[in-house]
């Protein structure tokens, strides 16, 4: 009776042991998530609507989990005023240009809420301030987009659908010209008589040009075609012969400069 008790006892203490165990854990742990064990700040900030945001949603700054929505509370008909509590180490990052948004952390993940970062050189919020705000884009409205988007691009498949009948049966010009062969045989002739009468406009030209009445036309354009080269030429040669006497100018300068140098240097050289 009594080992059987002892038993019983031991059994009995490793339980209760056990759930104070748990116990503790759980407070830690859900003591670590709303920030009990850490110094923090408070913000707050207002909005129009809090879209599904609740009181212990997770507050994130560069994509990281910084504090928690301590409390919400309606202020009037179009204000709802959110408190939240920041770990002390993040202070010094947010800045009173900083915005709060609404957003979520997953496609149907629970809602949290978002401070952008600042761009600028701006004061270091304090305890208790307040922070501008940007509304969220509501679900429904997204939808409503959606929906619309939808209803045009059926419109628009529609169409082309139309188009491509009734191309595929030969109405329209596009039609025409895709299924009537007649009308490609056509294009095709006309770009051959088109490249007989270049061929014949160019053979027409060279015997104009022999032609005793268009000879000397032809004679003046090509002389004065000639006339333009030469000019050109000149002035590049004169170009180049001016170039090549400053260059000679230059070297002969250098010549000159170094042979006083040295004897500079040899009169130097005496004296000592």
């Amino acid at each position: 009776m009594d080992t059987h008790s002892q038993k019983f006892k031991i059994r009995l203490g490793l339980f209760i042991a056990g759930g104070l165990a748990l116990f503790v854990i759980a407070i830690f742990v859900i003591g670590k998530q709303k920030n009990l064990f850490n110094p923090v700040f408070k913000l707050t900030t207002t909005f129009y609507n809090v879209s599904g945001l609740q009181v212990g949603n997770n507050v994130r700054f560069s994509g990281i989990t910084v504090g928690t929505v301590d409390n919400i509370k309606i202020i009037n008909d179009s204000t709802v005023q959110v408190d939240m509590y920041i770990k002390k180490d993040v202070q010094r990052f947010i800045r009173i240009d900083c915005e709060a948004g609404i957003g979520s952390s997953g496609i149907i993940g629970d809602r949290v809420l978002l401070i952008s970062q600042s761009g600028t050189e701006a004061p270091i919020v304090k305890d208790g301030q307040k922070i501008s705000s940007k509304e969220p884009v509501e679900t429904d409205a997204i939808m409503a987009s959606l929906r619309v988007t939808a209803y045009n691009a059926e419109i628009v498949s529609e169409e082309l659908a139309n188009i491509m009948l009734k191309v595929n049966s030969g109405q329209g010009t596009i039609g025409r010209l895709i299924q009537d062969t007649g009308i490609a045989d056509n294009l095709s002739k006309t770009m051959v008589n088109i490249r007989k009468s270049s061929k014949g406009l160019n053979e027409n030209m060279e015997a104009a040009k022999h032609n005793f009445l268009l000879k000397g036309y032809f004679n003046k354009k090509a002389k004065r075609e000639q006339e333009v080269k030469d000019s050109i030429a000149k002035a590049n040669a004169k170009e180049q012969k001016a170039i090549d006497k400053k260059d000679a100018k230059e070297a002969k300068e250098k010549e000159k400069k170094a042979a006083e140098e040295v004897k500079g240097k040899e009169k130097k050289a005496e004296l000592n």
